[in-house]
């Protein structure tokens, strides 16, 4: 048995030595690549956090003592750390471990929100709010990274955070000048002229040599650090921002050597007031293929790279094509171009982003581009079901948010052709903003046109002398589904019209005409059911008078489970399969008699 397999929780850490904690440090990097090469995951980020983790629940009594890891990418040593060494196997698994810090596998996980720069308002509101109910024994700690640092949130909760004095809140900035990719900024060139410093390894020495001096209870450590923080301040100047703001400053710290990291964080935890402890660490950090990739030190295995056949690739090379012959068009990326591959000033931007991440910019995209008419093309990546980084990574809402904003075009292109087309239009859209939206994972076999409706596409028309039975309009990858669907329904004679809408968003009033003359409208989006297409389609066709009933199938507007695409689509019953046998019934019931009544049994599938 390996020592990690001793440890049930934090407590298992108090008691071991150095020399036992260098071997629980190997225990747990061997076991971060050994799994996550098999299942996935975030390893860079994990590898580079290990000293730093075993520290941290050396110092703090989790779960009495909060901690608040920012987005949660580093969050598996601590699940390790947790009790959590025995199901550590089936990370990002459908029913095992999730990806991220979560509330329904341990106690010790308290925020599961992965999105960036939160961290810092999370343990402000915690530490106020144990001083309001009478309880000075707990402490809060936030671990955020360099690149979550840059986020304007992050900042708001620093200035008030340093207006309260008397918080017993520790802030760990882990410093290893990475994001998803190298942090850019003002603050990352100031925070990298820190780490780049040929005196910085004599500062670490010395900080090294007089702590291992210095008394290790009371008031004289605090004494100590602080002033060799201001011997510091005199040679690299890093803590000049924070100590300007009010909040005392510790380091910078080796984050790889456990003791020394130990000792910083206890005499911040018993300072008694707002400390940030800037800890430098590798990402990365033993496992030579991720400390030589130049891209991300495999920010996650296996790569998240826009590799060939993708959606990501595909948008990728059509952007760079449209950038060759159109000057005005920039791209913007939130530090993740391989993830995902100003207009006052007469430029069109495009921004990349995946779309669970414009849901924080809503405010921004209604009143700062929608309101001025600006003409900014934003690019979703990883819209609709994403997989095993589950609920705050399901791209479901962006479908919804957008259909709110006025003058807004949404995208739905439903195979690679249509990515190129889609955002050759929207990047000609001069009066407002637009979208263009399309999932996470290879891109499905391109399907023609066989007619036009408006300025939609007609897929498939009731063969075979069928009636006229369904319309199906299936937003982006899902109208290939409706083709499925129709082969499906066509044995057991319902006819089906299948249409692409291309755009979601103003939704073609030529779907009012051609609901009249179907039996049923059926839509089918990878998007919540609320609010999205579906809603917008039977808004359209009642405002037309249109009495022909309305089908919406999407996603339940639940918070997700991690799993494969194929599997959260499964359960959402949105596969080929399952919308075969509710159409079937749904037609059953306008018809009596003119459907088979064992294509309409329940559960039975419609092959």
């Amino acid at each position: 048995m390996t020592l990690l397999e001793c440890i049930e929780g934090p407590e298992d850490l108090k008691e071991l030595s150095q020399e036992q904690l260098t071997r629980l440090a190997t225990e747990i990097r061997d076991l971060l690549i050994e799994t996550t090469v098999r299942t996935s995951g975030h390893l860079g980020p994990n590898l580079g956090v290990v000293e730093l983790t075993i520290a941290i629940h050396r110092v703090f009594d989790s779960p009495k003592d909060k901690i608040v890891f920012d987005t949660g990418h580093q969050a598996y040593v601590h699940k390790l750390l947790t009790g959590r060494v025995a199901r550590f196997g089936t990370l990002r698994q459908r029913g095992g471990l999730t990806g991220y810090p979560s509330r329904a596998e341990s106690e010790h996980d308290l925020v599961e929100n992965s999105h960036a720069s939160t961290s810092l308002s999370y343990a402000d509101g915690l530490a106020k709010a144990y001083k309001l109910r009478g309880e000075p024994d707990r402490t809060v700690v936030a671990v955020i990274g360099d690149g979550a640092l840059t986020g304007g949130m992050a900042w708001e909760a620093l200035n008030n955070i340093a207006a309260a004095k008397d918080s017993r809140l520790v802030m760990i900035v882990n410093d290893n000048g990475w994001s998803y990719q190298p942090t850019i900024g003002g603050l990352a060139e100031h925070l990298a002229a820190i780490r780049v410093s040929q005196r910085y390894e004599h500062v670490l020495d010395y900080i090294k040599t007089t702590l291992s001096r210095t008394p290790v209870v009371g008031a004289p450590i605090y004494g100590t650090l602080h002033g060799i923080k201001k011997g510091i301040k005199d040679v690299l100047q890093p803590q000049v921002m924070f100590e300007d703001l009010g909040i005392k400053y510790v380091g910078p710290i080796d984050g790889h050597d456990e003791r020394l990291v130990e000792t910083a964080l206890r005499h911040a935890r018993d300072f008694g007031e707002p400390v940030l402890v800037h800890v430098i660490t590798k990402k990365g950090l033993g496992y030579a293929e991720a400390e030589q990739n130049t891209v991300d030190c495999l920010h996650q295995v296996p790569a998240a790279g826009a590799a060939p056949g993708t959606w990501s690739r595909v948008f990728g090379d059509e952007l760079v094509a449209i950038g060759a012959r159109r000057p005005d068009v920039v791209a913007i990326t939130a530090a993740m171009l391989h993830p995902t591959g100003l207009a006052m000033a007469g430029l069109h931007p495009v921004v990349a982003i995946y779309s669970t991440f414009l849901n924080r910019a809503f405010d921004q995209t209604l009143m700062d581009v929608a309101l001025h008419q600006l003409p900014v093309t934003f690019v979703l990546d990883r819209a609709g079901v994403t997989g095993p980084d589950g609920a705050s990574h399901h791209g479901m809402w962006d479908g919804s948010i957008m259909q709110l904003v006025p003058g807004m075009k949404i995208a739905a292109p439903r195979d690679a052709k249509r990515v190129a087309e889609l955002l050759n239009e929207a990047v000609e859209v001069s009066d407002g903003p637009t979208v263009v939206r399309f999932p996470k994972g290879k891109v499905g076999g391109e399907v023609e046109a066989v007619a036009k409706l408006g300025g939609m596409d007609v897929l498939r028309s009731p063969a075979g002398g069928l009636a006229a039975d369904v319309l199906l309009v299936g937003a982006g990858p899902m109208a290939l589904t409706g083709l499925e669907v129709a082969d499906r329904l066509a044995v057991h004679g319902i006819g089906v019209t299948v249409v692409d809408p291309r755009w979601t968003k103003p939704v073609d009033e030529a779907l009012a005409g051609a609901a009249r003359q179907h039996r049923l409208v059926v839509t089918v989006e990878d998007n919540g059911r609320a609010g999205g297409f579906g809603d917008a389609v039977a808004r359209l066709l009642r405002d037309h008078d249109v009495d022909t009933p309305v089908k919406t199938f999407g996603l339940p507007q639940e918070f997700l489970a991690h799993g494969s695409r194929d599997e959260v689509l499964d359960e959402a019953g949105l596969t080929p399969q399952h919308l075969a046998r509710r159409i079937t019934e749904a037609v059953a019931l306008r018809s009596p008699g003119d459907v088979p009544e064992t294509a309409a049994t329940e559960g039975q599938p419609v092959e």
